[in-house]
């Protein structure tokens, strides 16, 4: 029964949201606060558009450059450069674009005055425009190559793999083309199985608020970062007022995930159609998707962060439109070193979280019947699929209660929730996909079945089981709402230090500390590449 530990406490907190938001709604002067504010309507609108937005871009770039890959052989080729774009906290990707895309930012000071006449910056809005178009960009930019790891996950499959091959190689020995035998055979397959990521991109991209604060809109900002405005403030009927919001943006949810159902089950029915009407000439290709040029732009654009933050983070005296600053200091950077408590905070969370996450999954993977496992999962995904701003609020009375407000160990229980659903995504298929054979074998050897772990197969997945710690560690230091919520200020870490610099203005300490929220993930993943590694015997490795 310990198994379900991690369930109930996933559903405890869910519960715990649903009930208070479902006691707000029952108060009609919550809602009524809510349409009576101005702000709402244009910031519900201005929600809905950026979410669809970027969630419908993002799928179908992600889906044409996997159809390419596929078709091409280059699979791995397009895979590559994903570890680095995952590591990539959100936070951290939006404060580098900000230095990039803002009117005084380094894309334009590279082309100004020479290139454009620029003598100061423009008057236009490159960030947090009304439109939110920046934000968009931000979104679509990190959505794809979720994208594409969880196709991936997928496509390398073993079972599925020769399956989904064998099949697309029949397509083609019937005359198609080795991209339209992919979109005719291979995809209706795995769009399928992307429903789960699809509706986390759309449920992230309604409730995202650290992101929104740097590159969205601010008069009104989005739902999302009203919605939490509101549920930190002191006043209970402006308490009462984000908790409606934040129902509302559930039902945002509901609504859309209903209607994208419909479109879907009518998509696969007109390709169900097309499948059977003999056309066998290779599918046309919009010309801006032509090429490899796409993939390029976005590792070109990831290539530019990075660089972008860490020279934000130690510029001094920057006058309009030079390159590089007049002058530098590492004053940010001994801010940085002198808040000791704020690296140690996110270092031992991100641990603490992603070690818990990986230990569960593990042991939920290896001992949870097949029925257990496919009951619980939606439930395992919940706080994947459902908005920080529902389950964390749910979780505060819990740790309220247990004397965690404001302490380490309430918000490693937050961070540990939010890492164990990209956890278990991460490591299912290759622990799944495990060949029950060696299990035989060794069993007819007379070997227990922890001998068989721990010597067999724990350490033929120990890239897999690396590589999903690194996930969790990602994903822990990315998290914002859970620290700033359960943390009540007192446990600060890079990420809430970043955004809090970065809305307030302060570029090279916000640099500094965005630099290194995307240099931890990377050392996680840098870690779990080394721990993974192929292992070499000697002559006395018999």
């Amino acid at each position: 029964m310990g198994l379900l530990a991690w369930p109930l406490l996933v559903a405890a907190p869910l519960g715990a949201a649903l009930a208070a938001a479902l006691a707000q709604a029952a108060d009609g002067a919550a809602w009524r606060a809510l349409l009576a504010d101005p702000q709402w309507l244009h910031a519900a609108v201005l929600t809905a558009f950026t979410a669809l937005s970027a969630t419908a871009l993002s799928y179908a770039l992600a889906a044409h450059l996997i159809a390419r890959a596929y078709a091409g052989a280059r699979l791995e080729r397009l895979l590559a450069p994903v570890p680095a774009m995952l590591a990539t906290p959100h936070a951290a990707f939006a404060i580098g674009m900000a230095f990039l895309l803002a009117p005084s930012g380094w894309l334009l000071r590279l082309v100004s005055p020479w290139a454009t006449g620029f003598a100061q910056p423009p008057a236009w809005s490159s960030t947090q425009d009304p439109w939110g178009l920046g934000l968009i960009l931000v979104l679509v930019c990190k959505e794809v190559p979720f994208f594409w790891w969880t196709a991936a996950t997928q496509l390398q499959r073993e079972g599925v793999r020769q399956r989904w091959l064998g099949e697309w190689r029949a397509a083609q020995s019937l005359g198609y083309a080795p991209r339209r035998a992919f979109w005719r055979v291979v995809w209706p397959q795995l769009a399928a199985r992307l429903r789960w990521p699809t509706l986390a991109v759309l449920a992230y991209g309604l409730t995202v608020v650290d992101v929104a604060i740097v590159m969205g809109p601010t008069n009104p900002p989005t739902l999302a970062v009203l919605a939490w405005q509101w549920l930190r403030d002191a006043d209970g009927a402006v308490n009462a007022q984000g908790a409606a919001a934040t129902l509302g943006l559930l039902g945002m949810l509901a609504a859309l995930v209903l209607a994208g159902a419909g479109l879907f089950k009518a998509t696969r029915r007109v390709m169900a159609r097309r499948a059977i009407d003999g056309a066998r000439a290779a599918a046309a290709t919009a010309g801006w998707a032509r090429g490899p040029w796409p993939r390029a732009v976005l590792v070109a654009v990831y290539a530019l962060v990075f660089p972008a933050l860490a020279l934000g983070s130690v510029s001094g005296v920057w006058p309009f439109p030079a390159v590089l600053p007049h002058s530098w200091t590492l004053d940010a950077w001994q801010a940085v070193v002198a808040s000791g408590g704020t690296l140690g905070h996110t270092l031992t969370l991100a641990l603490a979280a992603a070690g818990a996450a990986l230990v569960w999954s593990v042991v939920w993977l290896e001992w949870a019947p097949l029925a257990w496992d496919r009951a619980a999962r939606p439930l395992l995904y919940a706080t994947l699929a459902l908005p920080a701003l529902l389950w964390v609020p749910g979780l505060y009375p819990w740790v309220l209660r247990a004397g965690g407000e404001g302490r380490w160990a309430g918000v490693w229980i937050a961070h540990a929730l939010a890492a164990l659903p990209y956890v278990l995504v991460a490591l299912s298929p290759a622990y799944l996909g495990f060949d029950a054979r060696y299990a035989q074998v060794a069993a007819s050897l007379g070997q227990g079945r922890a001998r068989f772990l721990l010597r067999v197969k724990w350490p033929l997945l120990r890239r897999a089981l690396a590589a999903s710690w690194a996930v969790g560690f990602a994903v822990s230091v990315a998290q914002y709402l859970p620290t700033l919520y359960l943390g009540a200020g007192r446990v600060n870490t890079v990420t809430t230090e970043a955004v809090a610099l970065a809305s307030g203005g302060h570029r090279s300490l916000a640099g500094a500390y965005a630099a290194l929220q995307w240099f931890l993930p990377a050392l996680g993943f840098a870690l779990a590449a080394w721990l993974g590694r192929a292992r070499r015997f000697g002559a006395g490795h018999a």
